[in-house]
């Protein structure tokens, strides 16, 4: 039998794969976690610039307090012990700012009762509504059972998937400026309006508010801590190794085959990959076409253009929370920019470090951008940290960009461009290259309310042994890659016992 024979055979090490390894070889398999770079962890990744480390994706993260949903999870994955985190200002955490009211911050909390007193201070009139929203949003949680890590009805969660975010808002109040303040940090999901479900908005803002944590240090340590944990356990984590086939015979995938001509057999097969992707792999005739013609047809999420600024020392103030901005009074309309336009608004995050003091030393700004901008240069791929090779004319498209993003913040955060040392860009290139989708999508497939069914997708595939995990089933983020790692793993192990261990672990 060949040395390369598994139990279970993970292809990509994004979130969703390493979760799902771990669960498994908890429970004594054998894993092999396949990844393609030479970096594990998808979104998870981070890169050092002149000693400062910014995160490719992941800036911050919810559901860490004692008790809460992603706590106990990572205790059961024998990490949160582990981890090295930084807790957010408990009175704002996201800084929600109108170019049309220079200064003004309106303050999303932690704690319900601290979010719904700073937004009475500011609409002292809409109390009611503001009570109403928090309610609501903990009402539509309460529906979906796995988020409370208990077992419940399949169609418990259907009388909340039917309604988008913003007629929600505007069904609360009419009062326009708090309808803005209150789907101010869409940017965490690529919120559209009239589009862009509640349930969605609910599961991510709730998680914000019961607690919120940085990384010291970047989110790479999870991707660490989780490879540790199998290989520890007797599995392999292998990096520069890209899945090209997953062969199949007799109704049960046999082996993947790497590009460089390796084999590696498996009783069970993980694709942490995006669906499409994985069944472009999978040529097997048991996938009927019009299953594959569905999958390929989903629509991708936006992607985004991002400028890590390292900065001078002691020069810019760290701030403990992060900012979201805004051009127009109409939170939903940065998604749909002109290129006249652009940047419509931003995202400013701040690096975290472990002997944090009141200076900032990095600072990531992130804005909207469709991948139809980067197109040009679409057959140009990297696997390496450096972009030279897109050639010339890619770089001065970065150098234009990054110019635009960096004067525009500066007119809002003076001192920024005065006291930079150098900056760095990620286009939707670099994230189709370094986090496997293939016109960069930061958010998943795009999530619609009128039809809240045609996005969900089942863990499993024709192929009997072979199953999907990632972002793209459920949620992204954090939390909801972990969460579709869990229904992955529970088609195997059953919902019950998965849960059961994990609430008393």
């Amino acid at each position: 039998m060949s040395q390369n024979t598994f139990d279970l055979v993970v292809i990509g090490s994004g979130m969703g794969g390493l979760v799902s390894g771990v669960l498994f070889a908890k429970e004594g398999y054998k894993v092999c976690v396949l990844e393609r770079n030479k970096q594990i962890g998808g979104n998870l990744q981070t890169y050092a610039r002149n000693k400062v480390i910014f995160d490719s994706g992941v800036h911050y993260v919810g559901g860490l307090g004692e008790g809460q949903n992603l706590n106990q999870i990572f205790r059961y994955l024998n990490i949160m012990d582990k981890i090295k985190i930084h807790k957010m200002d408990q009175d704002v955490v996201d800084a929600i700012m109108f170019a049309h009211e220079p200064g003004k911050v309106y303050r999303h909390a932690q704690g319900y009762d601290r979010f719904i007193q700073n937004l009475v201070e500011d609409f002292p009139e809409e109390e009611s509504a503001i009570r109403k929203y928090c309610e609501e949003i903990k009402r539509i949680c309460s529906k979906f059972p796995l988020y409370n890590l208990r077992v419940g009805e399949p169609f418990e969660k259907n009388s909340v998937l039917e309604i988008d975010t913003k007629t929600y808002i505007e069904s609360i109040t009419s009062n326009k400026k708090l309808q803005n303040v209150l789907g101010g940090s869409n940017l965490l999901y690529a919120g559209e309006a009239y589009k862009t479900p509640l349930y969605v908005h609910a599961l991510i803002i709730n998680s914000y508010i019961e607690s919120s944590y940085r990384f010291k240090d970047g989110g790479s340590q999870i991707a660490r801590l989780l490879a540790k944990e199998i290989r520890d356990r007797g599995g392999e984590v292998k990096t520069r190794k890209e899945v090209i086939n997953i062969v199949e015979t007799h109704g049960k995938g046999e082996y993947v085959e790497c590009a460089n001509g390796e084999r590696y057999y498996g009783k069970i097969f993980i694709s942490n990959v995006h669906p499409a992707k994985t069944l472009d792999m999978a040529q097997s005739s048991l996938i009927k076409k019009v299953y594959r013609n569905r999958i390929q047809n989903l629509e991708n999420s936006i992607s985004t253009f991002m400028v890590n600024v390292v900065l001078k020392k002691k020069s810019f103030p760290y701030k403990n929370h992060n900012v979201y901005y805004f051009q127009k009074d109409d939170v939903w309309s940065a998604i749909h920019y002109s290129p006249d336009e652009w940047p419509s608004g931003f995202a400013l995050f701040y690096s975290t470090r472990s002997d944090q003091d009141e200076w900032a030393d990095g600072i990531t700004l992130m804005t909207y951008m469709r991948y139809e901008e980067v197109k040009p240069w679409n057959s140009t791929f990297n696997t390496v940290t450096n972009e030279k090779n897109r050639g010339v004319e890619y770089e001065k498209f970065k150098e234009k960009k990054a110019k635009i993003l960096i004067d525009y913040v500066s007119r809002v955060f003076p001192g920024i461009k005065e006291n930079m040392v150098s900056y760095y860009v990620a286009t939707p290139l670099t994230l189709r290259d370094y986090i496997g989708t293939d016109d960069g999508s930061l958010y998943g497939i795009t999530k619609d309310y009128r039809d809240p069914l045609k996005t969900f997708i089942s863990p499993r595939t024709k192929i009997s042994n072979l199953f999907l995990t990632g972002q793209n089933l459920n949620m992204h983020g954090v939390l909801g890659v972990t969460m579709s790692a869990i229904v992955t793993s529970a088609e195997i192990f059953g919902m019950d016992y998965l849960l059961n261990k994990i609430r008393n672990a």
